[in-house]
C-alpha cells in the first residue's frame, strides 16, 4: 500500500540520506564494525548536512521543524543499508528533547551550535551497575559546593558514550523522602573533558557493534551550577517525559529492520541455488518471505499511525508502548525467518541478515522490555 505519511520534501531528504549513506558509511563500514565504533569524523559530517538542527528552533540556528518524520526517514535509511550510525539516535531522539524542555535561553545559546554541527555530541547516563532499571536507586550524588556541583559515581550501558562530549548524567542531589524515593534526582549536562571524568569500558555487545555503549566513572567531578537541567531534586519527573517518543524511535527501528531483512533476503534466494534452482524457487521460500511481508506491511501501518499521532502531540504512553512492543516482535520473528532462509551463510557477520539479527534483539530490551510494555497495554485495560 503507499504511505502517506511523507512529502515530496521527505522524500528529497529520503534521497539526501541515502546518497550520503551509500557514499561516506557503507565504503568505511567494516572498519568501523571491527574497531566498535564509527569515526567522529561521520558526526561533523552529519552535521554539514543540517540533518542535527532539523528540530532544533530557529533562534538558536536550526530549523525549527516539529516533526519525528526526519528522524523516522534516517532510521530506515540506515537500516535499508544494513549500518548503524553510533550515537546519533541518542543525540537526536534523546537528548535534544530534554534540552528543549529543560534548558534555559542561555544554555541553548551555549549548547546549540556545537550540538547542530556535530562538534559536541551528546548522550545520557541513567543505568548504574548496582540498580539496573530502578532509577530511584541511583546511588550517583552531586553535592553542591559553591557555584558547582560536586559529582561522585558511575554509570554503565551508556550508548554513545565513548565519543560523546557532553552527556546528560542522572545524580541524587538530596536524600529520598520516606514516602517517595524518587525525590532528590537531578540532571547536569556535564562536560566529558572535566578533570575526574572518565571513560571506562567500551562494553562488547553481541550486537550494533558501532555503537559505542560504555562505562562511565566520576570522581569529584566540579559541575557548574549553570549546567543544571531543570529544576534541583525534580529530576526523575523529567524521564518519564520523553518515554513515548524513545519507544517510538524503538518501534521505527523494529519496523526498519525488519524491512531491510526481507531487503537482503529476497536478494540473497534470488542469486543463491540448490539442487540447481534458486532457493527463490521453492514454494516454501514464496510463502515464508510473504507472512514476513505481511507483518511488515503491519507494522508500517502501527509506526506510520504512531508517528502521526506524536507529530500533533497526541502519542500517548499506551500507544507508544504498544507500538514498541509489536514491532520488535515483528523484527524479532521477520529476522529470524529471513536468517534461516540463508542457511549457512545467514550466521556468518559478513552478511548483513546476521547483523541485523544480533542489532534487533535488544530492541526488545532496552526503552522497557517487552514484559513491561505489556504491562503498561493491561494497567490502561484496567487489568
Amino acid at each position: 500500500m503507499r504511505r502517506t505519511i511523507f512529502t515530496e520534501e521527505h522524500e528529497d531528504f529520503r534521497r539526501t540520506m541515502r546518497s550520503f549513506i551509500e557514499s561516506e558509511v557503507v565504503p568505511h563500514y567494516q572498519e568501523w564494525y571491527d574497531a566498535g565504533l564509527v569515526d567522529r569524523s561521520l558526526y561533523t559530517k552529519i552535521g554539514e548536512l543540517g540533518v542535527l538542527g532539523i528540530e532544533v528552533p530557529e533562534e538558536y540556528g536550526g530549523a525549527g521543524i516539529h516533526s519525528f518524520k526526519f528522524a523516522a526517514i534516517l532510521t530506515e535509511e540506515t537500516a535499508r543499508a544494513g549500518v548503524h550510525l553510533g550515537g546519533i539516535g541518542v543525540h537526536l531522539e534523546l537528548c535534544l528533547p530534554y534540552l528543549q524542555k529543560l534548558a534555559t535561553p542561555e544554555q541553548m545559546e551555549r549548547w546549540m551550535p556545537g550540538f547542530i554541527s556535530g562538534e559536541e555530541m551528546w548522550a545520557i547516563a541513567m543505568t548504574e551497575p548496582g540498580t539496573g532499571s530502578d532509577l530511584a536507586g541511583m546511588q550517583t550524588t552531586a553535592k553542591r559546593d559553591g557555584d558547582s556541583y560536586v559529582l561522585n559515581g558511575a554509570k554503565t550501558f551508556i550508548t554513545g558514550g565513548v565519543l560523546a562530549d557532553r552527556v546528560i548524567v542522572c545524580a541524587r542531589t538530596s536524600p529520598p523522602l520516606e514516602n517517595n524515593r524518587r525525590f532528590g534526582i537531578s540532571l547536569f549536562a556535564v562536560d566529558t573533558k572535566s578533570p575526574g571524568y572518565e571513560v571506562g569500558r567500551k562494553l562488547d555487545k553481541i550486537g550494533l557493534k558501532t555503537s559505542d555503549t560504555a562505562e562511565l566513572s566520576f570522581t569529584d567531578v566540579r559541575v557548574p551550577a549553570a549546567d543544571l537541567l531543570g529544576e534541583e531534586n525534580e529530576g526523575f519527573s523529567y524521564l518519564g517525559q520523553n518515554l513515548p517518543q524513545e519507544r517510538l524511535g524503538i518501534a521505527v527501528s523494529g519496523y526498519a529492520q525488519a524491512k531491510a531483512a526481507i531487503r537482503f533476503t529476497k536478494a540473497y534466494v534470488e542469486e543463491r541455488k540448490v539442487f540447481g534452482n534458486t532457493v527463490a524457487s521453492f514454494q516454501n521460500t514464496k510463502f515464508e518471505l510473504a507472512a514476513c511481508q505481511t507483518e511488515v506491511d503491519a507494522a508500517e501501518a502501527v509506526c506510520d499511525r504512531a508517528i502521526e499521532a506524536h507529530d500533533v502531540g497526541e502519542l500517548s504512553a499506551v500507544d507508544a508502548a504498544s507500538a514498541k512492543l509489536f514491532c520488535t516482535e515483528v523484527a524479532g520473528r521477520v529476522i529470524d525467518r529471513c536468517l534461516q532462509l540463508h542457511g549457512g551463510y545467514g550466521y556468518m557477520n559478513e552478511y548483513p541478515i546476521a547483523r541485523l539479527y544480533a542489532d534487533t534483539r535488544v530492541t526488545r530490551i532496552y526503552g522497557g522490555t517487552s514484559e513491561v510494555m505489556k504491562l503498561i497495554i493491561a494497567k490502561s485495560m484496567g487489568l
